[in-house]
């Protein structure tokens, strides 16, 4: 009854598909078109052999932690910027994105100077190959200054979305994409007369992609001149207590998405060590389900928006009523798609240039991620779209770090270091985690400490 109930108040709520479709539909594309991009990336660096593969999914490992990081900042952000913007407080969402900014460019740095000076070092950390740290190195000392251009694209496409312009990122990640695409085919393989760089290629042809992504961004921004046309007096037109408030909401989500990103990093720690078939398996394996999960990612970040839209503007009812439809969108539409991704994967396991044993572990652990789907999906949909528009960022934290830290990586290091399990096994082993933070997050869920409106009193900030 519960089922049809939903299906009847999501059917009849007019306004609330047409916020669904608007918000959902750009996000969808721009992150289809990135996850995309990496697929590409995978098929035209898989034929250069299963080594270079491992090799440059262990260096993008780097690129993998610092965007978690780099998300974390922008994600809090955009907590501030839905619930300002439903109050329509333009000065204040300017303020917002110059410290976003700021911690942006700063967290890049992090990660870009090791990577330029110390790459073989990097590397060593991920892996023990030889052959994987000097491919790996040389990819990861070109890509690592196109860093600082992904911070301040970010935080722009975050404002954007906060006050639903979400049509140019998703311009501006075409762009960017056939940038690099063509780029990849040039500098990769040597075409058109330039020479045959390989992992080199594949690196400076990410690089500009960054850069030409970044500028043409700036560029229509400013002409268009709306919300997020902040100068720069008025980004840094902020004091001590709004900086108090900004970070009390927004450092839970930081740490939360570092902290969750390097334990992901440890199970890449594991995977390395399992052997290059492994790790070239857990490569495209993760490849392909980033694409499969775009439509969640994408409605998660859509809720994020709609429902602090509705808190900032004290709808609370309106929050509470949605953030369920989107509970049963999320949830259903996994399952269907779970069931499409079951038929389809051997095809695509078909374009990959891998082995038959890795064919054989991408099959198997493409079997595993099927099965927590709506599990994961549930997670994502609960800790970035519902929890965080409401300010529940420290619940937040606690349910996605501890899920991590307390089973994933015990269970990577139990069975890929101790046990020498198969890849697929392990993989299994690690996604337990998913189970476990359902069960925190339907508890913490239903206590509903999301359902406020964090801005009420910040009117003089």
């Amino acid at each position: 009854m519960d089922i049809l109930y939903r299906i009847k108040n999501i059917s009849q709520d007019k306004t609330f598909l047409r916020k669904i479709v608007a918000i959902t539909i750009p996000i969808a594309i721009q992150n289809f078109l990135n996850t995309t991009l990496n697929f590409i990336d995978t098929l035209m660096i898989g034929t250069l052999g299963e080594t270079t593969i491992a090799a440059v999914g262990l260096a993008n490992k780097v690129f993998f932690v610092f965007s978690l990081l780099l998300f974390g900042i922008c994600s809090g952000s955009g907590v501030l910027t839905a619930q300002y913007w439903g109050k329509r407080e333009g000065e204040n969402i300017r303020k917002v994105l110059g410290i976003s900014l700021i911690l942006a460019i700063l967290a890049s740095l992090i990660f870009t100077i090791p990577g330029i000076i110390i790459p073989n070092g990097v590397m060593t950390i991920l892996t023990n190959s030889d052959e994987a740290i000097r491919i790996g190195a040389v990819y990861l000392a070109i890509v690592a200054i196109s860093y600082p251009f992904t911070a301040i694209t970010n935080a722009y496409v975050t404002l954007l979305r906060g006050v639903n312009q979400v049509l140019i990122p998703v311009v501006i990640s075409t762009i960017a994409i056939l940038t690099n695409v063509v780029l990849n085919y040039i500098l990769i393989f040597g075409k058109f007369g330039f020479p045959e760089l390989g992992v080199a290629g594949a690196a400076i042809a990410t690089l500009i992609a960054r850069i030409v992504e970044t500028s043409s961004l700036l560029i229509i921004v400013y002409i268009k001149k709306g919300p997020a046309a902040a100068k720069i007096s008025e980004m840094l037109n902020f004091n001590r207590k709004f900086l108090g408030k900004f970070f009390h909401t927004v450092s839970p989500v930081i740490i939360n998405e570092f902290m969750w990103g390097l334990g992901v990093t440890m199970y890449a720690l594991v995977y390395g060590r399992m052997g290059d078939a492994s790790m070239a398996a857990v490569t495209v394996s993760q490849t392909v389900e980033q694409i499969m999960q775009v439509i969640f990612i994408s409605i998660s970040g859509a809720t994020a928006v709609i429902l602090g839209n509705e808190l900032g503007a004290n709808k609370l009812e309106d929050a509470d009523n949605h953030a369920k439809n989107f509970i049963f969108i999320q949830i259903t539409l996994s399952i269907l798609v779970g069931i499409l991704f079951f038929f389809i994967r051997d095809p695509i396991i078909s374009l990959f240039y891998v082995s038959d044993e890795v064919a054989g572990y991408i099959r198997l652990c493409f079997l595993v991620y099927i099965l927590y789907m709506p599990f994961k999906m549930f997670n994502t949909m609960n800790v970035v779209g519902i929890l965080r528009s409401g300010g529940d960022t420290k619940a937040a934290l606690f349910i996605d770090v501890s899920g991590v830290w307390f089973i994933g990586i015990p269970m990577a290091v139990i069975g890929g270091l101790l046990l020498h399990l198969p890849i697929f096994i392990v993989y299994a082993l690690v996604f337990m985690e998913e189970i476990y933070k359902s069960i925190l997050g339907i508890i913490r869920y239903r206590k509903k400490k999301w359902l406020r409106n964090i801005i009420s009193t910040d009117s003089l900030l």
